[in-house]
């Protein structure tokens, strides 16, 4: 046999038993549920050490492949992440379980008692890359929302999913469950990903989380539904009545807390009114800590040291410490530069001027829009969800952090006392 039919016939396995285990799942007890993912958070806490020791040996691969800063940021881990995967699990376990949630319920003149009710999505495949705590996230997401999950992690984390991935199996374990609720691919080679895109029949959405060549892959070839986002390609505007201080504050810490994820800011537009009295503080909060500065003539103007950014500079994703600069003539400008360059991901406004805040909020088409908040927010857990499996900037089915609500979909359950439609 062949490794290709090998691996094929593993993906169709994993795919049957996915199945199986989803059918169980759909109307698994809550408590059940949340008892297999709070002994997986106790698990994770009792392997830190083996998890760091794992992830060590990931660190030294992926350096010694020369993968960029930010990916490798993604896929460090230390006590510290560790403790926060344990305590997302056990955030996802208080939150109400959305399986069964009667969503809408109202009676009709024909006699009809029609009700909306939340039911799973069935398997989701789920590929992703460097970022360790995906494995206990979404793992953990699709538990609690009823849904089986087939994982595949990318290969400069293998190690760090594989022994996440062994204490979640241990929850599971101790919760009576199928322990195929949540499988992680055991192999690296890249046909596995193209099998799990044509595993029609067994899986019945795929969830991609990485860089835009993995997105754009998964979406070009997949057989099955794909729930994804290309690009993160966020946009800090200030205003012409903005507050300097919340302007240099919220700068800063939407380009430069985390440079890596995908709520990073890449372009900061300020209006043309307030570029001599609110850029040069913004733009020196910058420098200090590290960032380069890539601007428009008037930015390069006010300071000759930005070096001139390119037309390639509005549409890209850098994930460092990179930060282009546009001026712009109010917030109509703005709005238009966002839907020129921008990825419909999270947008953000600074100002203190209430009707232009709601005018940037209900014309600027992302899945998020902010006022006055760091782009870093872009999170699932700070929406209070828990956690996520991503940001989702497709329109249909789920929109923004794709969370336990939005890994269900619904059907109808109708009732009635022996009606005949005449």
């Amino acid at each position: 046999m062949t490794t290709e039919q090998t691996i094929k016939d593993m993906m169709q396995d994993m795919g049957k038993a996915a199945k199986a285990a989803a059918e169980t799942l759909a109307n698994a007890p809550t408590e059940q549920k949340n008892r297999a993912l709070i002994f997986a958070a106790q698990n994770i806490r009792g392997h830190k050490d083996e998890i760091i020791a794992a992830n060590v040996k990931d660190m030294d691969i992926a350096t010694a492949r020369g993968l960029a800063n930010a990916m490798l940021d993604r896929l460090a881990l230390d006590e510290e992440r560790i403790e926060a995967i344990a305590t997302s699990l056990e955030a996802i376990a208080e939150l109400p379980d959305p399986v069964g949630d009667v969503m809408k319920q109202w009676d009709q003149p024909n006699g009809l008692n029609i009700s909306r009710v939340r039911v799973p999505l069935g398997v989701i495949g789920i590929i992703y890359e460097s970022r360790p705590n995906v494995t206990a996230d979404a793992g953990a997401l699709c538990l609690k929302s009823g849904n089986a999950t087939i994982l595949r992690g990318g290969s400069e984390s293998a190690l760090s999913n594989r022994a996440i991935h062994d204490c979640l199996i241990a929850g599971l374990k101790e919760a009576g469950l199928s322990l195929d609720c949540i499988q992680l691919i055991p192999t690296q080679d890249r046909s596995a990903v193209g099998e799990l895109l044509g595993l029609v029949g067994y899986v019945d959405i795929i969830v991609p989380r990485g860089g835009k060549s993995l997105i754009e892959r998964v979406q070009n070839d997949s057989r099955v539904p794909v729930m994804a986002h290309l690009d993160g390609i966020c946009h800090v505007y200030v205003d012409r009545q903005a507050d300097l201080e919340k302007a240099v504050a919220i700068t800063l810490n939407a380009k430069m807390r985390r440079t890596g994820i995908c709520g990073a800011a890449e372009t900061l537009l300020i209006d043309q009114a307030v570029v001599h009295s609110h850029l040069p503080a913004i733009m020196d909060a910058l420098k200090i800590v590290g960032c380069e500065l890539r601007g428009d003539d008037v930015v390069c103007e006010l300071d000759p040291a930005v070096t001139p950014a390119t037309e390639a500079d509005w549409n890209r994703e850098y994930l460092e410490s990179i930060l282009s600069i546009k001026t712009v003539n109010g917030v109509d400008e703005a709005i238009e530069h966002i839907a020129a360059h921008g990825s419909r991901h999270t947008d953000s406004i600074i100002t203190e001027n209430t009707e232009t805040a709601e005018k940037f909020l209900a014309l600027v088409d992302s899945a998020i829009v902010m006022h006055n908040t760091s782009t870093q927010f872009a999170d699932g857990g700070e929406f209070g969800m828990g956690a996520e499996i991503g940001i989702s900037t497709g329109k249909m089915h789920a929109r923004g952090p794709v969370g336990l609500e939005q890994l269900t979909s619904y059907k109808y359950q109708v009732r009635s006392d022996g009606q005949t439609r005449p």
